[in-house]
């Protein structure tokens, strides 16, 4: 009945023209917003999962490492039980230590990671090869995997590099001697064979070659490590599994999901979604402005509608819903002609990347857009929400009037 009564308004003709204008300029703008709210946040959930998948590329699905300092000691029967989990699908050790990278003059402070032969089984740093091979070489003839971004500025093409690269770690428990300080430090030449390109912050930073090389420069016991890296055959049991390593490792270690390992990086990226949901919900709210507006004329209007209602027994009650669902209805009419543009906008984009990423030195050349369920769901209860609160105002002002019926 309610419905009925507000869809009679929506559609008849006002005896001024400037609300029926104003029910379409409040009905646009819920649309345009509605849509706005689409269609930036399947963008932003589109980058979202390419960084994620990018740093999933090099960061595993659980990580052990020291809960203080840099090295952990892993004994025989730690690793033993590890490898009895069900859902443990590979593991890596891993030595990684800041060291330094000279060709002839040019040098570049690099974190080198050295890894055994088990990594391409954790990581996806083999498959985002740019050019050359993912060998590693070993302990007495290394090579080295460089990042893109270490690569440039070492000014190499790692797989034409006649030349070997000079590798440089400091000497743990070693201290600089004032007349020598190059006693403090391993050299060694180490040959480049490729380049990965995965994304700038990992590209820039990481360098790999094979672990015995870097145990041998640091001059680590058999049994030292930087962490473990793990892959699971079910990510969605990363929680229980995380419970299970952390019984085999306790004291000394810290065990860390992909996410925990990049939280900060998750955090802000949460954040930055919930800012643009907080900046389109300000416009909504200034958009209601224009729902008030029309609803306060349209009660204006059907003063003698609202007489003629109560003198048949309407209370207030009713008379407020009926009004609250004039602004429900608009706003039901903007948010599905709203989701529906946003829907072909974000279509459009996928299909015939309308809208290009400027520059040329992302991954991508194109904006990526993801539609999620739980975002039609929020933008649809955000939009709602506002626009009660928008119609309740003059929806209340319509319940109050009292009867005055002329005999």
């Amino acid at each position: 009945m309610n419905l009925l009564f507000a869809w009679r308004y929506f559609k008849a003709k006002k005896s001024t023209n400037a609300i029926n204008i104003i029910a379409w300029v409040s009905l646009t703008a819920i649309t345009l917003i509605t849509a706005a709210f689409i269609v930036l946040l399947s963008v932003f959930n589109g980058f979202e999962g390419l960084v994620k998948s990018l740093y999933s590329s090099f960061y595993t699905d659980i990580k052990i490492s020291a809960d203080q300092g840099k090295t952990i000691t892993v004994s025989a029967d730690q690793l033993q039980r590890l490898r009895q989990l069900q859902n443990i699908s590979a593991y890596s050790l891993v030595v990684e230590e800041k060291a330094l990278l000279q060709n002839g003059e040019i040098q570049s402070i690099v974190y080198l990671k050295g890894v055994d032969e088990h990594y391409p089984k954790v990581s996806g740093v083999p498959e985002k090869m740019l050019r050359g091979h993912f060998d590693l070489g070993n302990a007495d003839e290394p090579r080295i995997v460089l990042g893109a971004g270490i690569e440039n500025a070492l000014a190499i093409i790692a797989d034409r590099e006649i030349f070997p690269i000079m590798a440089y770690l400091f000497k743990p428990g070693v201290n600089i001697n004032v007349v020598d300080p190059y006693q403090a430090f391993s050299a060694e030449h180490i040959a480049p064979s490729g380049t990965f390109l995965i994304q700038q912050d990992i590209d820039n930073k990481y360098a790999i070659t094979n672990i015995g090389f870097v145990k041998k420069m640091l001059g680590m016991a058999p049994d030292q490590y930087s962490g473990i890296e793990l892959s699971l055959k079910d990510p969605r049991k990363t929680a229980a599994t995380k419970k299970e390593i952390q019984q085999i490792f306790a004291d000394g270690f810290i065990v860390q999901t992909k996410y925990e390992q990049n939280s900060s990086l998750y955090n802000v990226m949460a954040l930055e979604k919930w800012a643009i949901y907080g900046i389109l919900t300000l416009m909504l709210a200034v958009a209601a402005f224009t729902m008030i507006g029309s609803l306060t004329m349209l009660v204006l209007e059907k003063q003698k509608d609202i007489q003629v209602l109560k003198s048949l027994g309407a209370d207030n009650g009713r008379v407020q819903r009926i009004f609250l669902s004039e602004g429900l209805l608009l706003a039901g009419l903007g948010a599905i002609a709203g989701i529906a543009l946003g829907m072909l906008i974000c279509w459009a984009q996928t299909a015939f990347k309308l809208i290009a990423i400027p520059g040329g030195t992302f991954l991508i050349d194109y904006y990526p857009v993801k539609l999620s369920a739980n975002d039609f769901v929020m933008v649809i209860i955000t939009v709602m929400v506002i626009s009660f609160l928008a119609s309740w105002f003059p929806a209340r002002k319509a319940a109050l009037q009292p009867i005055e019926l002329k005999s």
